[in-house]
């Protein structure tokens, strides 16, 4: 048998690189090392915008409570030639926003800070802004408790249309729509029904905000022949439409919040009852509170404690936001709840 000679080509390594007998040791039988990479990006759920702030009319406070005029309407007469006029009794009264903080605060080791590639503290202000958004949603759409039970400055809009309203005439559950299945063809057209026949009907302003969980249940709806009534198309479809961006149901634009889900306490985990809400977001009142000078529009703040002035090696990252709500008028919303999710 031939012996090789030094420097013979005994195979290949993964890479393509010879494998060379080399004189007076073992043969190497090895493949290289193969280095783990690190990614500078931190796993997250998926980033959530508030779907009241995005719509809602912003009122900035300067302090911790806030009110605005509220003008009851009018009644009118006809008069006779020569006639006396009527005088109106119609009170006027004033819609009032208080601050409620929102906030979290976060630990970061020091190590993590030095030893990571990761922009923790920016992958924190994410998470904060993400459940944020699902939790100020929850608090003034879908809360069931009223603000005693719940420690909060303001009652959700889903309490307020379970009560009565002596100042607007507002009758308790006049503008909820329950469904105890998936919700139908009709149930849909009920509920929006309620909110437009009232005074606060505006076609170029109705939005609905609603749960992403109808978007499998407006898939579902069904004709007598098993076919969508809600057809997924560019162009939509007489009665509404889904599958284009804005999405859109009787011809009214819908926004997402995951936040529009019941629950006794306001929460960015809801796991009640999925609601849809119809309405005139002219009406839908959402106060920024805020003291800090460099920062005039509100907007969520961050502070940081270094590591050095605490008794651990840790960080310490604070998040606030301080919001108000408050509908105009109950009638300028209606409410869908599907129980049957």
């Amino acid at each position: 048998m031939r012996i090789p000679l030094p420097g013979a080509v005994l195979g290949y390594r993964a890479n393509g690189a010879p494998i060379l007998l080399i004189a007076g040791g073992a043969t190497e039988n090895f493949d290289s090392w193969i280095p783990v990479e690190y990614s500078s990006s931190v796993i997250q759920k998926v980033m959530q915008t508030s779907a009241v702030e995005a719509l809602g009319q912003e009122v900035l406070m300067a302090t911790n409570s806030r009110s605005t005029p509220r003008d009851s309407g009018s009644d009118i007469d006809h008069i006779a030639k020569g006639g006396a006029y009527g005088e109106d009794t119609n009170p006027n009264d004033a819609v009032t926003l208080v601050a409620q903080k929102f906030g979290r605060g976060y630990r970061i080791a020091e190590e993590d800070m030095n030893d990571s590639l990761a922009n923790v503290i920016n992958s924190k202000r994410n998470a904060w802004g993400t459940a944020y958004a699902k939790k100020f949603d929850n608090a003034c759409l879908a809360a069931t408790a009223n603000k005693t039970t719940n420690s909060m400055a303001f009652d959700s809009l889903y309490y307020l249309l379970t009560q009565n309203d002596t100042s607007t005439g507002y009758t308790a559950n006049a503008g909820i729509t329950t469904s105890a299945a998936s919700p139908s063809y009709a149930e849909y057209n009920t509920a929006l029904g309620l909110y437009e026949a009232g005074d606060f009907f505006d076609e170029g302003e109705t939005h609905a905000l609603a749960h992403p969980d109808f978007k499998q249940a407006l898939r579902g709806v069904l004709d007598s022949q098993n076919r969508p009534i809600f057809q997924e198309s560019s162009g939509g479809f007489p009665g509404g439409g889904q599958g284009r961006t804005p999405a859109m149901i009787f011809g009214y634009p819908v926004r997402w919040s995951l936040g529009a889900r019941l629950s006794a306490s306001p929460t960015a985990k809801p796991t009640g009852h999925p609601i849809m809400v119809f309405c005139n977001p002219q009406y839908m009142y959402v106060g920024r509170r805020t003291t800090n000078p460099l920062n005039p529009e509100g907007t969520p703040e961050f502070q940081t404690i270094p590591a050095n002035i605490s008794p651990t090696d840790e960080l310490f990252l604070k998040g606030r936001a301080r919001r108000a709500f408050a509908p105009g008028a109950e009638q300028a919303f209606s409410i869908l709840v599907d129980t049957s999710r």
